[in-house]
């Protein structure tokens, strides 16, 4: 009988594939203590594995890591995690400063998308994945999107958001393709359950040694202490 409810093993979920593209990962610490997100990278081209992760002024963004081998820049440079008031927003794209920018106009999460859609590079069509943590009374609650073809054309864009309480030990995560291929196929169905450790190192490398050590590229975890609001946070970069 299928477990519906089985958290998995963050680890044991992605050890075996190759190519999970890019992900998101949102949740509760198991001891209840911390708002957890995480966001990492795959490549498969030069131009995608020419990356690195780096934060200024609070931002984080994707960056070139040789600027005189950067092919297009457009779907792989971008600022992948920005605050506003008691919101944290993280992408897989560009899309991190039109939800930004719909919030600070009061729109909400999945209207302030609306108009964004998947990416345009025909045939792989890759999602455009989305998460926001929103931090009030002591607790948080999140949010996580994602926008993809409705059709191996490309005709038009479908359209999912997921809310999510908060749990102790249990997180949702999210990534662009099921697996490799040619073209690669689009991540399906509801956000996978995973545990979320109440370390941040086990949970980081965990995360980590998870991933394709040929197509990891770089991640970012972040545990933030819901009771002062202070953030922990871990960033890898192959490229360095």
């Amino acid at each position: 009988m299928m477990d519906i409810y089985k958290i998995n093993d963050i680890k044991e979920l992605i050890k075996d594939n190759s190519y999970v593209g890019r992900g998101i990962v949102i949740g509760e610490s198991e001891d209840e203590r911390n708002a957890v997100f995480a966001y990492f990278i795959m490549g498969r081209s030069q131009n995608s594995r020419n990356r690195v992760f780096t934060k200024r002024d609070g931002v984080l963004y994707t960056e070139p890591y040789d600027a005189s081998k950067v092919e297009d820049p457009s779907l792989i440079i971008y600022a992948a995690v920005r605050e506003y008031e008691n919101h944290i927003i993280v992408t897989n794209g560009d899309q991190t400063d039109t939800v930004y920018d719909g919030i600070c106009a009061g729109l909400s999460f999945s209207d302030s998308l609306k108009k964004r859609e998947f990416e345009p590079d025909a045939p792989n069509l890759t999602p455009r994945i989305s998460g926001m943590l929103t931090f009030e009374d002591g607790g948080f609650s999140y949010e996580m999107s994602i926008l993809k073809s409705i059709d191996e054309e490309g005709s038009d864009c479908a359209r999912y958001t997921f809310s999510y309480p908060s749990k102790a030990g249990l997180g949702h995560f999210i990534h662009t393709y099921v697996c490799d291929g040619d073209p690669i196929p689009t991540f399906q169905g509801e956000p996978e359950r995973v545990l979320i450790d109440k370390d941040i190192d086990v949970f980081t490398e965990k995360l980590w040694s998870g991933l394709d050590e040929d197509n990891r590229i770089s991640l970012y975890v972040r545990y933030t202490d819901l009771s002062t609001g202070e953030a922990e946070e871990r960033l890898i970069n192959k490229n360095q």
